[in-house]
């Protein structure tokens, strides 16, 4: 059954009770319960909506109480502050555009995009996830047209900026190569011959981006969600750019950046800079430089506030050797311990088990390579509000 049938009446009815009552963990009994008043069939697609709603807080705050799920949408959906943040870049250089959302999916990018006061259409292939997406915009009361249709033979003509996200799973999977996505990658390429924005996943090949496209890789909160290309009017004449959200911090230009001794603070720069190339940038803001000319760590004398990377304050140099290492803590009193890594062959999880913290202090062991060797630093996180502008 399709969200068609919990729009009103009944079904909405059910719905509403379904929503109330939901408890995770607790669908059969909860099942068992509705259908004493209700259709079975009904009673399973309410029960299911309920759980898909619960579970699209993550991406859609308040707004998953009142929206409209399928399994895949809520799976490939962009989270509402990514989608906002794409919208209200559109919005800005071509305000009150139109908007044509190919692959809409279950419809969050409309829903950014009419807020942001664009003319909106979606493109779904699918009919039930075509159904939800429509839903959602009507009970959003957000204006917009959702059509059944296919992406590559859908007249692009009457609209100013083509917005895409292809497929990234095949079988169940996710898909990593681009030259795997549906529709095709020449079909992306295409697409961005005009004024277009297509989603991609972060791990998007540089070389792979044509000439005259920006890419920006974004994170939300410290995680990197995706990249966004950006073409025709819609291209700020950079070619790779991170934006690191909720701040909305933006880094275009990767200075150069000398390589040195570790310094009283080693920075980790947030994924989105490192995906987009510009660890420098990092080593610019906080007058750094690189433990190593390939290892995305900056390290420096001074804490200086910025958005763009985490700090850790440098204890002491530990030799990364596992006996060593599991002495000092126990000799520190370590129970929770926190392991970054890079350049270097090794599993935090396995490493933490067998360095049995049991302890009752908290640290941070940070591993990398410095040239051909590993080297281990005992740090002290530097809490956000004195490491972040």
């Amino acid at each position: 059954m399709t969200v068609t049938g919990l729009l009103d009446g009944a079904g909405a009815e059910l719905l509403a009770e379904a929503c109330a009552h939901f408890q995770p963990g607790r669908e059969l009994q909860l099942v068992e319960k509705l259908r004493k008043q209700y259709d079975a069939t009904l009673v399973s697609a309410a029960v299911t909506q309920a759980s898909l709603r619960h579970r699209a807080i993550a991406k859609f705050g308040q707004d998953a109480a009142r929206m409209y799920f399928t399994p895949d949408g809520l799976e490939q959906a962009t989270r509402s502050t990514v989608g906002s943040h794409r919208a209200q870049r559109i919005a800005a250089t071509l305000p009150g555009s139109t908007v044509v959302d190919l692959g809409c999916g279950i419809g969050g990018d409309l829903i950014s995009a009419a807020r942001a006061g664009l003319r909106v259409t979606g493109v779904e292939r699918d009919p039930a996830t075509a159904d939800a997406a429509r839903a959602n915009l009507t009970a959003l009361g957000l204006p917009g047209e959702v059509v059944v249709g296919d992406a590559e033979s859908f007249d692009l003509a009457p609209y100013d900026v083509v917005f895409a996200d292809p497929a990234r799973r095949a079988d169940g999977r996710r898909v990593f190569d681009h030259n795997a996505y549906s529709p095709p990658w020449s079909f992306v390429t295409e697409l961005l011959s005009r004024t277009a924005c297509v989603k991609v996943a972060p791990g998007i090949p540089h070389d792979a981006v044509p000439d005259g496209v920006e890419a920006e890789w974004i994170s939300d909160a410290g995680e990197v969600k995706e990249a966004a290309l950006w073409s025709g009017r819609l291209y700020a004449g950079t070619t790779r750019r991170a934006t690191l959200l909720p701040s909305g911090a933006t880094v275009t230009e990767a200075p150069e950046a000398e390589t040195g001794p570790v310094g009283q603070y080693i920075y980790e720069p947030d994924g989105a800079v490192v995906r987009a190339g510009l660890v420098t940038a990092v080593a610019g803001a906080v007058d750094g430089w690189l433990l190593d000319p390939r290892i995305a760590y900056v390290t420096a004398d001074d804490l200086v506030p910025t958005p763009l990377a985490s700090a850790y304050e440098v204890v002491e140099e530990l030799p990364y050797k596992e006996k060593a290492l599991r002495s000092w803590v126990h000799s520190h009193d370590i129970g929770t311990l926190e392991i970054k890594k890079r350049g270097v062959d090794v599993d935090p999880a396995q490493l933490r088990k067998k360095l049995a913290p049991r302890g009752s202090r908290s640290a941070t062991l940070i591993i990398t390579r410095i040239n051909r060797d590993a080297v281990a630093y005992s740090c002290r996180r530097v809490a956000p509000s004195q490491s972040a502008a």
